[in-house]
């Protein structure tokens, strides 16, 4: 089985916590795409994680961890995650994390170059994390990049990347009036930061091929959501790489495999964080009150979320561009506080309500049309059986799963591994 899970909104849905949930059932986790430019956080036994590269899987002693060749890699992040989680008694070893030879390593270079360009835009800036993940992506398709696998052949590494560098300073200095960048000064920082990683570097196409041959359970998480995926998100407010089901053979190593089954994840709210059109926004103190109840922060940047209802124009677009099979509803809990729960139905542009999530400039001039559905004003966050919801939770995710056109399998009612419901 081959299952990929997803976002099917803006990120920020909750995935991590559904992969740790669902991990136990699978003996492979495969981080596909990006960098640590968003976190996942996973709460268990062990205490509350944020994960901005490490798969998910990794809280699961018996599961096997792979980082993607369509990863952008920060290796003094990575190296500084894998401490702390080693620390808190996670067990880390080549056995069960695996880092493709073919992952892009994300330099200092593209975090300063992320900065200086952001900086430039000022006003009109894309609310970057400034992690150096549009630079990084940038060098991998104009082949400039250093990929995780030239670590291994330090002799040709340093031709690379005094190349590189030069390139770089032609920017850097010709363009920003920035400092330059000292080729010695990257060189320390790929050997000072390499030295514990090297042995879990391999070829993960071989691996997970000959993982499929063995009838080996793998499932492929993403991070963000399908409206940050470069082609198909809110462009150019998305990431720099494709957050979709359908690029998760890809992004492993395995284009050969074809995924079978896609669980789409999704909040019983809508959050954004960055720049770009976010129809369904609330503002001032009913939106300060949502995110207070969901602790809306960004994982990777402790950004304050921007918030609104539950967007069915995006989330129906959502599911559809994922192929999902399934859903999982997170913080059902949440709303918990509401004597109506707000839900957008449509998108009025000029004049007109569409059902249909539309291209960019239109989204620009978009207004919410909002209904509202009975709320359930009790707490939620000890029901496991459906049997236990109220009523109008259990309307309410009825609602959402036919305006989307999926089933909705998981709800989850608070932020334990095991506070969750099955659906069906």
């Amino acid at each position: 089985m081959l299952t990929a899970i997803v976002g099917i909104n803006w990120g920020d849905e909750g995935k991590g916590r559904m992969v740790d949930l669902l991990a136990s059932e699978y003996d492979i986790v495969v981080r596909y795409q990006g960098g640590n430019n968003a976190g996942h956080t996973v709460v268990n036994h062990l205490g509350k994680f944020i994960l901005n590269l490490l798969p998910s899987g990794i809280l699961r002693p018996e599961v096997t961890n792979v980082m993607g060749n369509g990863m952008v890699i920060d290796i003094e992040h990575l190296y500084n995650e894998m401490g702390r989680l080693t620390s808190a008694g996670v067990k880390i070893t080549p056995e069960n994390l695996k880092i493709s030879d073919k992952a892009i390593i994300c330099m200092p270079y593209h975090v300063i170059l992320d900065g200086l360009e952001e900086d430039r835009l000022g006003d009109a800036k894309y609310g970057s994390t400034r992690r150096g993940i549009a630079p990084v992506y940038s060098d991998k398709y104009m082949k400039k990049g250093i990929r995780m696998g030239d670590l291994l052949y330090p002799e040709s590494l340093k031709k690379r990347l005094k190349g590189i560098v030069d390139w770089k300073n032609l920017t850097v200095e010709g363009v920003y009036n920035a400092p330059k960048i000292e080729y010695e000064d990257m060189l320390d920082w790929l050997d000072k930061y390499s030295k514990d990683i090297k042995d879990f570097i391999c070829d993960t196409g071989i691996y997970l091929n000959e993982a499929a041959k063995a009838n080996k359970k793998i499932m492929f998480e993403a991070q963000l959501g399908a409206l940050r995926d470069i082609d198909f998100g809110i462009y150019p407010f998305t990431s720099s790489s494709s957050t979709i089901a359908s690029y998760a053979p890809i992004g492993s190593g395995v284009p050969n495999l074809k995924l079978s089954n896609t669980i789409g994840i999704m909040k019983a709210y809508s959050t954004c964080v960055g720049e770009g059109p976010f129809t369904a926004e609330m503002f001032g103190d009913e939106a300060e009150r949502l995110r207070k109840e969901g602790f809306e922060y960004g994982a990777a940047t402790g950004r304050p979320r921007r918030v609104g209802p539950f967007d069915v124009v995006a989330s129906r677009y959502g599911v559809r561009v994922q192929g999902a099979n399934e859903l999982a509803l997170t913080k059902l809990d949440v709303l918990s506080y509401m004597d109506k729960v707000p839900v957008c139905t449509g998108y009025e542009i000029n004049g007109q309500v569409v059902n249909e999530f539309p291209f960019g400039e239109l989204l620009d001039n978009a207004k919410p049309v909002v209904e509202y559905l009975d709320g359930w004003k009790c707490d939620v966050s000890k029901c496991r059986k459906v049997s236990e919801l109220p009523k109008e939770a259990i309307d309410y995710i009825k609602y959402i799963e036919k305006a989307v056109d999926c089933r909705i399998k998981y709800v989850s009612v608070g932020p334990e591994r095991e506070d969750y419901v099955t659906m069906h």
